[in-house]
């Protein structure tokens, strides 16, 4: 029996849900109301929606209380994979990589079973180990 797909959840669908003037919000809403909690990220992820959320007006809060009632868990550590977050930062410098953009990358790496809920194009350009296209669940194009 395959292991069952992890989800995880970049800075900007955390956003879009706690702030409704965001230009994505009402695709955030319908897709966290399809999506099978936990969501998996990093602290990277949580400290940008935080800063972005509070720069926008809204409730910066509201993020780590996700955390506290178990709807996004934590699921990586910068400690362990610095030589790999440097290598990725390195290997996109042209974009450039965030530290969040690589750490999801990276857990994309580590969780062959995933995709990654994002508003960020970029996601569309990175690859897990080198050449593998990471699956994503975006906005369309418009």
């Amino acid at each position: 029996m395959a292991a069952p797909e992890k989800t995880l959840v970049d800075t900007g669908p955390i956003v879009a849900l706690l702030v409704a003037e965001d230009a994505h919000s009402a695709w955030a809403r319908r897709v966290w109301g399809e999506l099978e909690p936990p969501l998996l990220t990093c602290e990277a992820v949580l400290s940008e929606a935080q800063f972005l959320i509070a720069r926008f007006g809204g409730n910066p809060r509201a993020v780590l209380e996700f955390v506290e009632r178990g709807a996004i868990n934590l699921a990586f550590g910068v400690q362990n994979e610095v030589k790999r977050l440097l290598q990725l930062q390195q290997a996109y410098r042209s974009l450039p990589m965030s530290l969040a953009d690589a750490c999801l990358v990276c857990m994309a790496e580590q969780f062959p079973r995933c995709r990654v809920v994002t508003t960020d194009s970029h996601f569309r350009i990175y690859r897990r180990h080198g050449r593998q296209l990471i699956p994503v669940i975006m906005p369309e194009e418009e």
